[in-house]
């Protein structure tokens, strides 16, 4: 259902991942599905540092809002590409927020030399279940591989995002933003990576 069939004030989406996953890429995709559906939105982009496996951070309000910050304790919705950025990333959020993330480690370099050791992926779940009680966990790797290409991981999730509902953005909305966000030669696999999101997210929403 489009949203301009239904009341709608505002959604603060935020979005957190390591640099070489797609966050921003995303972040476009989703800005770009709220313009095809004549809503007004706003985007911010920190790019940390993308080139060296850094956080990458964006956030994307939809709605009556003129600022794209996003306060702590004011994302609606958490976008999560790697599973320890979905644990740091809480405090953006609060008691009602639905965090979609991926299970899918990107272990820091600090790790691969043993400087340090990352956390059991459960123990990072079960972190975050204590917190908010709205998380839709997956493997959005193995989903993009089995469409075609893991790489588009970042795709899958937010096919996860359009499938629960929650924005009121109609499917052909989200197809014309695939359309304009990516070269042609890889629509076609990432129409399939969204598929494949959008599933998991209708059956959980």
């Amino acid at each position: 259902m489009s949203g301009t069939d239904q009341a709608f004030d505002a959604v603060r989406i935020f979005f957190t991942g390591v640099g070489g996953q797609g966050t921003l890429l995303a972040t476009r995709m989703l800005g770009e599905a709220a313009l095809a559906e004549g809503l007004p939105v706003t985007m911010s982009e920190i790019h940390g540092m993308a080139q060296r496996g850094g956080v990458v951070e964006s956030s994307v309000v939809i709605g009556k809002v003129f600022s794209p910050t996003i306060p702590d304790g004011e994302a609606d919705i958490l976008m999560a590409f790697e599973p320890l950025e979905a644990l740091r990333a809480i405090p953006k959020c609060h008691a009602e927020s639905l965090i979609i993330a991926s299970t899918a480690p990107i272990v820091p370099f600090t790790v691969a030399v043993g400087q340090s050791t990352y956390p059991e992926v459960a123990e990072l779940e079960q972190a975050i279940k204590e917190k908010v009680s709205n998380l839709l966990w997956l493997d959005a790797v193995e989903l993009a591989r089995k469409a075609g290409s893991e790489r588009a991981s970042n795709t899958v999730l937010v096919g996860v995002l359009a499938g629960t509902g929650r924005l009121p953005i109609a499917r052909s909305s989200w197809e014309e933003a695939l359309q304009k966000t990516l070269p042609s030669r890889l629509v076609e696999i990432n129409r399939q990576a969204f598929e494949a999101g959008y599933t998991v997210g209708t059956e959980a929403g």
